[in-house]
């Protein structure tokens, strides 16, 4: 779907890789793969074994390196991440890995996530002294480090890394190691790879495809993986752990081709689509899914009820992003930059869109119109995920409930709202059989929060705006 117009954006991409002699090409490539998780910034940060260099900037990964930049980059370990702003909002000096130096060494940073108790710490960490140089939550970590005395890094990491709350994949490197650490929940995906002798870690295993890695395994909720010179250590900061994946990784934020816990994310939405097209039993000629995260899911969707699938909609990949504005009317004419109906298979049809989620529901509503306006008889609505009425607060940009139309209105109001014949949502439970998971709540290996309002960590008063903290009480 058009995140960049509708409002729902992804999260961000980390990539790293240790003992390679073109760490930096293959973290470039790395992040080129990864570069649907965030399109605002982008950066490298190399060592040779005595010291770090790092190049950033603002844009996409294309436009901030060139040949000449990565050839300057020298050394056999790499980490990259591409930054969409969540936290902190943009500009360069958000823009990651950040670099810190001191008079131990040097330290790079990426990170993946929302920390949802960021603001507690930093207004801690300020009393004590501590001055920030950005406006990101990831700078905290590298102050609860330095905060945490004169133990080994790893000691130092282990520390900080318990008094953080929320979703995190964190990259650290050294001259002499790498260190990478996920949450106790499992929120963010994280996997490692081998590509020869050299260990790599990405957010997405499509990441390991185009650079040629072995997947190996995934990085567990609360794990902490050492990887230096003598190879790979695993242990634990956190022994009280409960997988809870977020769900819009399978639905709309990762590519077809990853794999996340052992699911491929293009079957999942193939199921998706499927157990959808039952639950809602509709009559009609032809299904289409709106460009380009629906696609699977309204292939599955097709098969499943009969119908024949067609491309009903077109999307226009040469869109430069300086015409997504924030305004609501420049908002709703981006759509149609973006997207065009195919006169000739909708017209005269009944036709069944599929999408993956609904945000503000402009989008949609501008959508169902064009269709309608290029002649369709009816346009049913089939969306593969439940009404999003909460908050994410986990590094999906959706903070507020006046942000999400399902949090104000019935699917009946919503469906009046978009203009269409009909609405249907796919169930939780149908959400969670179609993925492959069991069970209900906080025991279904997923997080369902921005579905049930039911969120597997503690929510901070001061993560949410001030006419939220009524509507969380």
């Amino acid at each position: 779907m058009l995140a960049e117009i509708r409002g729902l954006n992804e999260e961000c991409g980390v990539f790293g890789i240790w003992g390679h002699p073109e760490a930096a090409q293959i973290t470039y490539y790395g992040l080129h793969s990864l570069q649907h998780r965030g399109q605002e910034g982008a950066g490298i940060v190399v060592s040779d074994g005595e010291r770090l260099q790092a190049q950033k900037g603002e844009g996409l990964v294309t436009e901030v390196f060139t040949e000449e930049m990565i050839s300057k980059l020298h050394g056999q370990s790499a980490i990259g991440h591409v930054r969409y702003a969540t936290a902190g909002g943009g500009g360069i000096v958000n823009v990651q890995p950040l670099l810190f130096n001191s008079q131990n060494g040097s330290l790079a940073l990426a990170h993946n996530g929302n920390i949802v108790n960021a603001n507690a710490l930093k207004h801690q960490l300020e009393a004590q002294g501590s001055i920030f140089q950005t406006s990101s939550d990831t700078e905290v970590l590298a102050h609860l480090i330095k905060r945490s005395g004169f133990l080994t890094l790893k000691e130092q990491l282990k520390n900080a890394l318990t008094m953080l709350k929320g979703a995190y994949a964190f990259l650290l490197m050294t001259e002499n190691e790498l260190l990478i650490a996920l949450d106790p929940n499992g929120l963010r995906p994280l996997s490692i790879g081998k590509i020869g002798d050299s260990y790599c870690v990405a957010s997405e295993t499509c990441a390991f495809d185009i650079i040629g890695a072995e997947f190996v395994r995934d990085v567990l909720p609360g794990e902490l993986i050492i990887i230096n010179d003598d190879g790979l250590h695993s242990e634990f900061f956190s022994y009280s752990t409960s997988n809870a994946i977020c769900t819009m990784e399978y639905v709309y934020f990762s590519r077809p081709d990853s794999d996340i816990q052992g699911i491929n994310v293009h079957s999942a939405r193939k199921n998706l689509g499927r157990v959808l097209a039952r639950e809602a039993n509709i009559e009609a000629d032809v299904v289409t899914g709106v460009p380009d995260s629906s696609i699977s899911s309204a292939i599955g969707f097709a098969e499943e009820a009969g119908l024949p699938y067609e491309m009903g909609l077109i999307k226009n990949r040469y869109v430069g992003r300086t015409f997504i504005k924030p305004s609501q009317e420049l908002r709703e004419r981006g759509v149609k930059m973006k997207l065009s109906p195919v006169r000739k298979v909708v017209e005269g049809k009944r036709v069944i869109m599929v999408d993956d989620s609904i945000v503000r529901g402009t989008t949609s509503k501008r959508i169902v119109t064009m269709l309608k306006e290029a002649g369709a008889k009816e346009v049913h609505v089939c969306i593969s995920s439940p009404p999003m009425k909460s908050p994410c607060f986990y590094g999906i940009d959706t903070s507020t409930h006046e942000e999400l139309i399902a949090s104000q209105h019935s699917v009946e109001e919503i469906c009046k709202i978009i203009g269409a014949d009909s609405l249907t949502f796919l169930s939780v439970e149908g959400t969670l059989d179609a993925i492959g998971r069991q069970g209900y709540g906080k025991n279904c290996g997923q997080c369902m929060a921005c579905f049930t309002g039911e969120y597997p960590t503690e929510i901070f008063s001061d993560t949410l705006l001030p006419h939220e903290k009524e509507l969380s009480r």
